[in-house]
């Protein structure tokens, strides 16, 4: 039973690990797009 209980915690946080890391991935991309927009912006004026 323990053992069990240990092993759903660790597929778990593996899970969490994964997906912290594709929004980190996804926020990174938005950053990028602000930040291309405002040397655009800047450029421009």
């Amino acid at each position: 039973m323990t053992r069990a209980i240990l092993i759903g915690l660790a597929l778990f946080t593996l899970t969490a690990c994964e997906t912290a890391k594709g929004a980190g991935k996804d926020i990174e991309k938005a950053g990028d797009a602000i930040q291309g927009a405002a040397t655009d912006v800047q450029e421009n004026l």
